[in-house]
């Protein structure tokens, strides 16, 4: 169980990207962190740097979400903030899209959204206080040929954001939706020489989301874009 008074956070969707850069973001600000992943091997290194407890977890399925959120609540106590970072791809044309793999993008990129965001309010009204943010992408305000299943996910999770921020913000709870427009750099990514910083520091990104945590109410954000100079809008 976290310290009387410490902070706790959920980052469903963890990997080695942003969500790690969030999780190191959130640590050093003595914030307790739980990791949530379908495979959680992949978290061992980062938990070892962090001190974070990764927990597996299938966002797509109700009751692997809510056993995830027990489990949380029994080591650390209730999050106080709660990122939902997960989302799949189905790519291709149109008339070729696959439906099982259209369905599996709308289940992890929107559905999956809403089970983690609902066990979330539901302890967050108790308390009447807490903040949940959602990952988003250039495609949650921009379809892109040959990617409609990644914008359908991210459009339906960035109305669900809207409609929660204004019905759970009245309510003490801070929603926000952070659209991520453009390429994060990775150590599978190099920038073209001749454009620095064409590509989003996640260790920056990062530091939005702690500032999303760290507002005053009277001055809540519901929806930010972040991106590199190279882009166009």
């Amino acid at each position: 169980m976290a310290a009387p008074g410490q902070e706790v956070a959920l980052i469903v969707g963890a990997g080695i990207g942003l969500s790690a850069s969030i999780a190191r973001a959130f640590g050093a600000e003595g914030i307790e962190v739980a990791l949530a992943a379908r495979d959680t091997g992949k978290l061992a290194a980062l938990c070892a740097e962090t001190g974070a407890r990764a927990y597996a977890c299938d966002a797509t399925k109700a009751d692997e979400v809510a056993r995830l959120f027990e489990a949380v609540d029994g080591a650390l106590g209730a999050p106080d903030a709660v990122v939902y970072n997960a989302s799949a791809r189905a790519r291709g044309a149109l008339a070729e899209l696959e439906p099982a793999d259209v369905e599996r993008a709308l289940a992890v990129g929107a559905f999956g959204g809403f089970l983690v965001a609902r066990e979330a309010a539901r302890r967050m009204l108790a308390k009447g206080r807490g903040t949940i943010l959602f990952t988003g992408a250039s495609a949650s305000v921009k379809g892109y040929a040959r990617s409609a299943p990644f914008a359908m996910a991210k459009f339906a999770l960035r109305g669900l954001a809207q409609s929660m921020a204004r019905e759970l913000a009245p309510q003490g709870i801070h929603v926000a939706h952070v659209v991520i427009d453009g390429a994060i750099h990775n150590p599978g990514r190099v920038e073209p020489p001749d454009k620095p910083d064409s590509m989003l520091d996640p260790a920056a990104i990062a530091r939005t989301y702690l500032a999303l945590l760290r507002q005053p109410r009277s001055a809540w954000t519901w929806e930010i874009e972040l991106r590199p100079w190279v882009e166009t809008f």
